[in-house]
């Protein structure tokens, strides 16, 4: 029978010896920098892969209709989210494109659901939309969890002023948004006594290839992405199929409108 070890309640190897002076201790700490408490932000990717229920709500049918509809197309999966913003604390992330992230993919064809986890409103630092900004072209990426405004070096005077009509998505928890690849977008500091949740979903329809090159900057600076050879689909185990409407129309057919639909 195994031993018992939550009966020690001191060390029982030798593997992490014990400060014994405040120097030591000192090695240790966090520096300033790392410690500010009003810069906190949790993200993560590939939630999907370790938690049932992050895995299953790509297959909702709540999310993957509308998705249908605002692509005019079967999708994969490119990648999943999850954000947490603790309680009282100021981390934000910055106005940004998503897809300025994802040009190591082409063409642009993506699509963003961000999914509230708790109810998401301005005190506890909900999504902003800045709208038309879709149509104001690509800008370089930027660090997320760096200055609010800091996108607006890149802009025209003109561009500037559209942050003024910037629109908060209040919502329930449970509720969602879509937007554009290159829809501008942020959310502020979270003032509220409690945390604020999301997970959001990115998705690609047909024709998207992989644009990866490791020698450029256009790399995706995170493991979560299987590697595909530059020019190749981007398919595969971890890029699952999660619509086909040909399959589907068995159940709808041809009844519900999509983009494409619409403007013919």
């Amino acid at each position: 029978m195994s031993e018992d070890l939550g009966l020690y309640n001191r060390p029982i190897t030798e593997l992490f010896p014990q400060p014994e002076n405040i120097e030591e201790w000192a090695s240790y700490a966090l520096s300033d920098d790392q410690a500010q408490p009003e810069m906190v932000l949790f993200h993560a990717l590939g939630t999907w892969r370790v938690r049932k229920s992050f895995h299953d709500i790509l297959w909702n049918p709540a999310f993957l209709m509308p998705a249908y509809q605002l692509l005019g197309q079967g999708f994969r999966l490119f990648h999943d989210q999850l954000f947490c913003k603790p309680a009282q604390h100021g981390g934000v992330v910055s106005w940004h494109q998503d897809y300025s992230y994802w040009t190591w993919t082409r063409p642009m064809n993506h699509l963003t659901c961000w999914i509230g986890l708790d109810d998401s409103h301005e005190e506890n630092g909900c999504l902003h939309y800045v709208p038309g900004s879709h149509r104001c072209g690509l800008i370089d990426k930027l660090d997320l969890s760096g200055e609010m405004d800091a996108v607006q070096e890149f802009l025209t005077p003109d561009q500037i002023c559209d942050f003024e009509r910037k629109v908060p998505i209040v919502m329930k928890a449970g509720y969602a948004s879509f937007h554009h690849p290159i829809m501008m977008h942020g959310s502020f500091e979270n003032h509220s006594p409690f945390q604020r949740r999301a997970t959001v979903i990115n998705v690609f329809g047909k024709g998207v290839v992989s644009n990866l090159d490791f020698e450029s900057v256009n790399s995706p600076g995170s493991n979560n992405y299987p590697s595909v050879p530059m020019g190749q689909r981007m398919e595969g185990t971890y890029y699952p199929l999660l619509f086909d409407p040909k399959k589907e129309s068995k159940t709808f057919g041809d009844d519900i409108p999509n983009i494409k639909s619409l403007r013919t």
